[in-house]
């Protein structure tokens, strides 16, 4: 038999954390180097002792797991990363892999995924059973409602939240409702990459 696949776990939820590493001690294809709650103890995990693979929850704290995956890139001896969620939306799936994930996985399809997963990502492989890979060339300004397309705009040009608001008729709550389902949409975590990304994007800026 191959060497088992050695493996390091990281979720917030004690229960499930234990439960997670009784699933991938148990399966003979894995060896389970150690667990941790946050995204600071598995990156110190790692750096301390390389693996093949690394196991994470999407909300891992106190970096997150996005930050994590940034931070990892930078490191030749990285685990590659399996990313599981508590949901299966594709949005989450597509920001996993732009952060660097090379595999996802949604807790509703049960453990077996999971494990078969992580087995194909360690042999190289990127798994993202929940991506339709179709929307990978998509442009993201696609998904952007008309007013998040204004606010976006109204963004670029220094608007604080009162101004937007002031500006649109609306109430500054509805202001950062708004903002915090377009950050969502494109995946960002604040008004800097979103005005990065509208000026990078032709097809958002008026013609001139």
């Amino acid at each position: 038999m191959p060497a088992p696949i050695e493996v390091i776990l990281g979720d917030p939820n004690p229960l499930m954390l234990q439960a997670l590493a009784e699933i991938f001690e148990r399966d003979q294809r894995f060896s389970l180097v150690a667990t941790a709650k946050t995204a600071e103890g598995f990156l110190e995990t790692v750096l301390r002792a390389p693996v093949p693979v690394g196991v994470i929850e999407w909300s891992l704290p106190v970096l997150g797991a996005e930050r994590l995956m940034a931070i990892l890139r930078e490191n030749p001896n990285a685990p590659r990363i399996v990313v599981y969620a508590s949901s299966s939306d594709p949005a989450i799936a597509r920001r996993a892999m732009a952060a660097g994930a090379a595999g996802f996985c949604s807790r509703e399809t049960g453990s077996e995924q999971l494990l078969d997963i992580a087995a194909t990502v360690a042999q190289g492989k990127m798994v993202f059973p929940f991506l339709d890979v179709r929307q990978l060339k998509r442009d993201p300004a696609e998904d952007l409602t008309g007013r998040e397309k204004t606010l976006l705009a109204a963004l670029a040009r220094g608007r604080t939240n009162t101004e937007l608001a002031n500006e649109l008729g609306i109430s500054i709550n509805t202001v950062k409702f708004h903002l915090r389902n377009l950050y969502e949409k494109l995946g960002f975590r604040n008004r800097a990459q979103a005005i990065a990304f509208y000026y990078s994007e032709s097809t958002l800026q008026p013609p001139e």
